[in-house]
């Protein structure tokens, strides 16, 4: 499909750019970032994303998923931090409406989404759209940004499970 969008048209494949579409439609304003035509650049993206979203809700509502099988290390190392929760896809006592109100969850959602944000506007692309459609493109920029998510990912893990929580 990438190779395919990019000899059609030369349209880069991504899911994050669509914020910026989506700020063009919905809250106009003065800001120069937000001022192009994005029903000509980026309606066929937006669409895209309409997809991916009711094909997930699809999928949740066919399928719901298994409960995650964790090695018994996993578990331990989890358990001794306050995570005792293991029912669904993440743990309950981070990723829940109620865990807003801790510090714990208060990282790992707000500030955790903020530099996810952050780093996709400053890399010029997300983890997928530089590791699928930037490698598929040969992007220099691309390979260096997909090791730094990685390379990121770890030592954020690390952080978060032997510092902050």
């Amino acid at each position: 499909m990438v190779p395919a969008l990019l000899l059609a048209g030369n349209k880069s494949f991504g899911v994050s750019s669509n914020f910026r579409h989506m700020c063009a439609a919905i809250a106009p304003c003065g800001i120069e970032f937000f001022r192009h035509d994005w029903k000509r650049a980026g309606l066929w993206n937006l669409i895209f994303l309409a997809g991916v979203f009711t094909g997930a809700a699809v999928a949740a509502w066919l399928a719901p998923p298994d409960i995650v099988r964790l090695s018994t290390r996993t578990v331990a190392d989890l358990q001794a931090i306050g995570i005792h929760d293991f029912t669904g896809l993440v743990p309950r006592e981070i990723f829940a409406w109620t865990a807003l109100g801790t510090l714990r969850g208060f990282i790992s959602i707000v500030v955790g989404g903020f530099l996810v944000g952050f780093g996709t506007a400053y890399a010029g692309g997300c983890t997928s759209g530089h590791g699928i459609a930037g490698l598929a493109d040969r992007q220099v920029a691309s390979l260096v940004a997909t090791c730094s998510f990685f390379a990121g990912g770890v030592i954020a893990t690390y952080l978060l499970l032997l510092i902050v929580l």
